[in-house]
Order: structure tokens, then C-alpha cells, then sequence
């Protein structure tokens, strides 16, 4: 065991005998843990959800702009049997829920593939491919048309979870090509030069995309983040807009707000355990990033806030300030600028995130057609488990949301497409001398439905780069 492992073992143990007494703890009428943090009280969350709500199965809510695509989510929704209340269990808790699901190991996982792509500044990201084990009983998707890929977005901590695996399995199983996505020096990936990706800087998965787009150039591509992850995810949708490659998107138990969330602080125990896990993650580095950070006061940090603005205001090379970090790395930044559905699943009962009365920007989901709130009484940060060995009940609602948006689309094509006939069929009748006939493309047609139009400017630079790094793979 390293040497910080005891130190390690003993900080789970804590945080597992917190979560198991934290009800006994806890006051009559006092607050969760994680409302101590942020300013507020409980119990005013349904007048502030009460305006533009539709209930479903299992006490939830769904919260989002009216429209075509909102009542056919809502429709998928009522019919999932991912919603229905089951029986009460020992996990029914918070805390038990989020720490379940970082601290418990992962277990037997899929069989994953990796793949290193260099990235145009000659920093390496890491692609894991899940290609097995396929089940039995694998399940069709989209029959008659190419297999969708799922791009899979960590935590912004680098920490690979069970959720996680357990998403990419089911997805497996339900046909889908599962992808996971890891940072600058996360799970094993090496840094090889001393540049570490910021809280909300999409242009390494930017390039990312372009790679999975190039390899699948047909096929759809969903993405998925996890807690603290989806910050990289809406900046990526803001910044690219309508040019993102992505069919849809949804984020597990988001931090919308980071700023605030970083300036309020977490709960103690999650706030030192994330830190700590950074810390280990990072001390493997601490030679190599001497040059640009101050790596002593980088490894006293006594919280989330210090870490990343020694991490990345402090440099050495560039300092810069606080507003400044935010104004370029908020994730809503842009986020009038995006242009694919978001499905953010959220729980009342979060301890990390704290009670949506904060955390949660309700007028973004009120007034932009593209995002939706699906909001929990229970679940936990990014937890949403069910008794074994039924997966996360997140992951059913998601895949089911994925299809729904397949449908969707699928349906809205194929109306554009009789139209497009009708007025073409109208119209060569008055001009029977001039009549062309065009074929429709299913992609040009899904394209005008949304105002889509796909950037490929930056292509051929990449593609060099790439064949590149291929020739040097073949040799080693």
C-alpha cells in the first residue's frame, strides 16, 4: 500500500460512518448536510418549482419550456418503468447514495480498449472503448441503421465510478458503442507536458469529438457527464452551438453554478475527501509541474477553491484572476448558444450540490427550449441506485431519453419529408417544363429542422496531426 493509502482507507472510513449516522445526527427540523452551506431553507423548493412542473411516476418532476419535443420526453417518461417507486431500502439515504458511489470499489467493470490521442498542443487525453462483455440478450437500439456511439464524461476529478462502468454496461448491452473521455493526467492517462485541462475548457474534447466523428462518421453520437464532469459538457455545447456533432446530451447531477459552488464550499467530508483524491492524483506530477505552479502551496491547499486557483490563476508564467478564470470557464457562459437537448438529472436530497433552491438556475430550464430538468426527491450526488442488481435507475431514464430524442427526430424527418414532397409534387405541376428532381437527405432535412449546420474548418489541420500520431503507432 502507498504511503498515503492508510491516510486514504481511514477518510472513507469516516465518510462511510458519517453517512451511516448523519439521520441520527440530524436534528428535528434541522437541515441536511449539505444545506449548511449554502444560505436558504428547505421546504420553499415547491413553490419555486410550482410554475411550469409535470409530475411523474416516483415523485418527480419535470421542469422545461413547452414544446413538440417536451411533451414526447414527457410521454417517454410517464411510460418508464425506471420511475416506478420500489421498495424501500438500506440506501434510500443521501449520503449512503453518494458514497456508494465513490467510495465503493468498481467492481468486475467492462472490458475497455485504450486509445491515446495527441491533441494539437502535443498533450495526450485518453479514449476508453468498452468492447465487451457483450450480453446475451443485447438489445437493438436503432435496427436497420448504425450502431449510436455514447461518449462518456467523468467527474472533474479524474475518478472513474461504478455508475460509471455500470452506465457504459447497460448501454453495452442496449446497442449502443460506449467511450469514455479522460482528461490531461486522469485515470492513468500521462502528462506529458505541464498543462492540466481547466474546470470548464472545452477545446480538448473539441478535438476529441472530431476523432470519435472522424472513426464514425455516420453514426449518432450521444454524450453523457457526471457531477461535476458536466461543466466540461455545456461548455462544450455552448461554444460549438449547432456545430457539435452531438444528437443529445444529459448531465447527472450537474454543478451549474461552479463558482458559487467552489466560493460556498462542500460539506467537510466531501470537501476533503475530494481534495485529498486531487492531491494523490496530482503528486505523481509535482516535479513536472514545478515550472509553472507553485506546487507547495498547491499541495497545503485546505480546500476546493485554493486548489484550483493555485492550480490555475497562480501560474507562474500567465497569473491571472479569479473573474477572470470564471469569465472563461463558467459552463453557462455560452449556453444561449447551445443548440442540442440537455437532460439534467437532479435530486432534492443532493449533499454536495446543496438544495436546488441555489444550485439550480430554474430560468434556464423555463426559458430555453433545448433543456431539460428532471428533478428527484431522493437520490444523492450522482447515487440514483436501486437494490441490487438493478443499475441506477439515471441510467434507464437516460438511455430511454436517447431514444425518445431518436424518435423524435425520426418522426419530425420523416413529416419534413412527406411536406417537402407535396409542395414539390404542387409545384411541378404549375412548372412542368422546369421540373428537377432532388432526393431529400435524411441529414440535410434533420439539419433545417434544427438549424444544424455541421463546421468542418478545422478538419484537415487535425487530420494531419492524426495521421501523424497514426505513422508513430505503427512503428512503436
Amino acid at each position: 500500500m502507498p504511503p498515503w493509502g492508510a491516510a486514504l482507507v481511514l477518510l472513507l472510513a469516516a465518510l462511510a460512518l458519517l453517512g451511516l449516522l448523519a439521520p441520527r445526527l440530524r436534528r428535528p427540523g434541522g437541515r441536511a448536510v449539505g444545506d449548511g452551506t449554502l444560505p436558504g431553507t428547505r421546504g420553499q423548493d415547491d413553490d419555486h418549482f410550482g410554475n411550469g412542473r409535470e409530475p411523474l411516476p416516483g415523485g418527480c418532476r419535470l421542469i422545461c419550456k413547452p414544446s413538440a419535443l417536451a411533451q414526447c420526453l414527457l410521454r417517454a417518461l410517464r411510460r418508464s418503468a425506471a420511475l416506478e417507486p420500489g421498495p424501500r431500502s438500506w440506501l434510500c439515504g443521501p449520503h449512503l447514495q453518494t458514497l456508494c458511489h465513490f467510495v465503493l470499489p468498481v467492481g468486475p467493470g467492462p472490458e475497455l480498449a485504450r486509445e491515446y490521442l495527441q491533441l494539437a498542443d502535443d498533450g495526450l487525453v485518453a479514449l476508453d472503448w468498452v468492447v465487451g462483455p457483450c450480453a446475451r440478450g443485447r438489445r437493438v437500439t436503432n435496427a436497420g441503421s448504425l450502431t449510436p456511439v455514447l461518449l462518456v464524461i467523468p467527474n472533474a476529478w479524474g475518478r472513474l465510478t461504478r455508475n460509471v462502468l455500470g452506465l457504459c454496461l447497460l448501454a453495452l448491452e442496449r446497442g449502443y458503442y460506449p467511450v469514455i473521455f479522460h482528461r490531461r493526467g486522469h485515470h492513468g492517462c500521462p502528462l506529458v507536458n505541464p498543462r492540466l485541462q481547466p474546470f470548464g475548457d472545452p477545446s480538448d474534447l473539441k478535438e476529441a469529438v472530431t476523432y470519435i466523428r472522424f472513426r464514425h462518421p455516420a453514426a449518432p453520437l450521444f454524450v453523457v457527464s457526471e457531477g461535476s464532469g458536466s461543466a466540461l459538457l455545456l461548455s462544450y455545447l455552448g461554444e460549438c452551438g449547432s456545430s457539435s456533432y452531438v444528437t443529445g446530451a444529459a448531465c447527472i447531477s450537474p454543478v451549474l453554478r461552479c463558482r458559487e459552488w467552489f466560493e460556498a464550499g462542500l460539506p467537510w467530508p466531501y470537501e476533503r475527501g475530494f481534495l485529498l483524491h486531487q492531491k494523490i492524483a496530482l503528486s505523481r506530477y509535482a516535479t513536472a509541474l514545478e515550472d509553472t505552479v507553485d506546487t507547495s502551496k498547491l499541495f497545503r491547499s485546505r480546500s476546493l477553491r485554493e486548489f484550483e486557483e493555485t492550480l490555475f490563476c497562480h501560474t507562474k508564467s500567465f497569473p491571472i484572476s479569479w473573474d477572470t478564470y470564471w469569465d472563461h470557464n463558467d459552463p453557462l457562459r455560452d449556453v444561449d448558444e447551445a443548440a442540442v437537448p440537455v437532460l439534467c438529472i437532479c435530486s432534492a436530497d443532493d449533499p454536495v450540490c446543496g438544495p436546488p433552491d441555489h444550485f439550480l438556475p430554474t430560468e434556464l430550464f423555463h426559458s430555453n427550449p433545448y433543456f431539460f430538468l428532471l428533478l428527484s426527491r431522493c437520490g444523492g450526488h450522482c447515487g440514483f441506485l436501486r437494490q441490487e442488481p438493478l443499475p441506477a435507475w439515471s441510467h434507464e431514464v437516460i438511455l430511454e431519453y436517447f431514444r425518445a430524442l431518436t424518435e423524435f427526430f425520426r418522426t419530425e424527418e420523416r413529416m419534413k419529408g412527406l411536406s417537402r414532397h407535396r409542395a414539390s409534387f404542387l409545384g411541378g405541376r404549375r412548372r412542368w417544363g422546369t421540373l428537377q428532381k432532388r432526393e431529400v437527405s435524411p441529414s440535410s432535412s434533420l439539419e433545417e429542422i434544427f438549424s444544424w449546420k455541421r463546421s468542418y474548418t478545422r478538419f484537415p489541420a487535425w487530420l494531419g496531426w492524426r495521421q501523424q500520431y497514426e505513422k508513430e503507432s505503427t512503428k512503436s
